[in-house]
């Protein structure tokens, strides 16, 4: 072991200087490990782009690409004998990395639960049972995507409202193409003025750049890149009103009392970081405990209905039959860790590689380069428009953590700025945002690449509109220190 660390060191010399400045970061980017990382970070992140095409999951690269990142700093670090930088970086990066984790582990456990008690499916129901006409569809699914989004996440909201555009736009493919478009747009857009809504914002929220009420200065802003798009993309929608379909929107057992909790949990989470500046990720796990303990109530109240079911079935049927059948009415035991266990973790452990990696990259420099060619040459007005541009191609993840990782010196502002066009700008392109991404895998054939990409123009006037109206209403926030 000796000698295969003496070799992966003699790979990557330093200068001799290096060992003077040992207790500070050294600045790699421009020996051979810092080439070396950027290159398999690079790769790394085009086997994530091409993730529906070559069905690899997309966490598998970024977790062989942070391993053989840190791999290597750990290897340069020991030849000049300093371990230590090493190790507590990695952990920094591993803390940040478990705050983002439990709070998106209890959000997800609580979106699952919500559609396992048939919330959403009712919401459909209802939706594709009124017998509405194409145009108001459109705009209904794209209003109700910018308000639930912020408190659902965009993706989650994205594949409900697209899949009422599909259930009642059978026949109409046009119809079909232009709403989830208007959808995804509206998801991403409605997410940017939530700390709840993007992973980007919730990343902003819990670093403390600012409050969660701070959030809301941008609804109008997002609310504005949503509209233009969607007022220019309404007018190919056919008129015409399909047939109402026979769907009876039901919610099972339980599932008010859930979204009450859910409510519930978020009030609290915002509560205990605003008043005692406790982590978000505490609040949100005494919702999951909450939410254990509600579950098991509920258990306990329905228990005596479903055998009293079961007793009556028997007798009338002649036999035994199983008491979570398909009547949503009768009550249905409702298992937590169930719902734990279908999170999404391959996006869990997504964020676990982007958020090493990037931590990785950091270390070794590249971090603090961009930030002086970004916010130093650019400018933070104009690098913070081209976070949300190029969000739309790398995705907004990395981006916003890459820029909260440089965190330069910017007012309230223009951290806002950032936090926008890196929630609205990853709406340009269909693989710009976790929404579009998961859009595509729902309607095939009807929402895709070339087919978003075609109105990516007037996506783009919204994006413009948004950050002059940012400009506009908020101005007092761009004060230095006015907050």
């Amino acid at each position: 072991m000796r000698y295969l660390l003496t070799a992966l060191c003699g790979m990557f010399p330093l200068a001799a200087a290096a060992a003077e400045t040992a207790s500070a970061p050294l600045d790699m980017t421009q020996t051979t490990v810092g080439i070396i990382a950027l290159i398999v970070f690079a790769l790394a992140y085009v086997l994530v782009v091409m993730e529906e095409w070559l069905h690899l999951r997309k966490s598998i690269p970024v977790l062989l690409g942070a391993v053989i990142i840190w791999g290597m700093i750990g290897a340069t670090y020991a030849q000049i004998g300093n371990t230590e930088i090493v190790g507590d970086t990695v952990r920094h990066s591993l803390v940040e990395y478990a705050e983002l984790f439990l709070f998106l582990l209890v959000a997800m456990t609580y979106i699952n639960t919500l559609d396992e008690r048939g919330v959403f499916n009712a919401l459909r129901g209802w939706l594709v049972s009124r017998g509405f006409s194409l145009r108001t569809l459109f705009w209904l699914t794209g209003l109700i995507a910018f308000f639930l989004s912020p408190v659902a996440d965009n993706m989650t909201t994205a594949l409900v409202m697209a899949s009422v555009a599909i259930a009642v736009g059978s026949g109409h493919p046009k119809f079909v193409t232009v709403a989830c478009i208007n959808i995804v747009v509206a998801a991403n857009a409605g997410g940017a003025w939530s700390p709840f809504g993007d992973i980007t914002t919730l990343m902003v929220w819990q670093k403390g750049v600012f409050p969660a009420h701070e959030f809301l200065v941008l609804f109008f802003p997002s609310l504005v890149s949503w509209l233009i798009p969607a007022v220019i993309m309404s007018t190919q929608v056919p008129k015409a009103t399909p047939e109402p379909l026979a769907v009876r929107p039901v919610i099972r057992y339980g599932g008010i009392v859930v979204c009450f909790m859910f409510l519930g949990t978020i009030a609290l989470t915002v509560t205990l970081h605003a008043a005692l500046h406790l982590p978000p990720a505490l609040g949100m796990m005494g919702g999951l405990g909450a939410l254990m303990l509600t579950s098991y109530a509920l258990n306990r109240v329905g228990k005596r209905g479903a055998e009293d079911e079961m007793h009556h079935q028997f007798i009338d049927q002649g036999g035994l039959s199983d008491a979570e059948g398909s009547d949503p009415h009768r009550p249905r035991r409702l298992n937590t860790f169930n719902q734990v266990a279908r999170s999404e973790w391959d996006t869990l452990l997504f964020f676990y590689g982007i958020i090493m990696c990037v931590g990785g990259l950091g270390t070794l420099g590249y971090l603090a380069v961009g930030s002086q060619m970004l916010y130093g040459v650019l400018g933070p007005t104009v690098a913070n428009v081209l976070v949300g541009i190029i969000s739309a191609v790398i995705d907004n993840i990395p981006v916003m953590f890459a820029v909260l990782s440089m965190f330069p010196e910017m007012s309230d502002g223009q951290w806002l700025l950032a936090t926008l066009t890196a929630g609205i700008g990853g709406s340009l392109l269909a693989i710009g945002s976790a929404a579009g991404v998961a859009v595509m895998g729902t309607a095939r054939g009807y929402y895709t690449f070339f087919g978003h990409l075609r109105w990516s123009w007037a996506i783009g006037l919204g994006y413009a509109a948004g950050i002059w109206v940012h400009f506009l209403i908020n101005g007092e926030y761009f004060a230095p220190g006015c907050c």
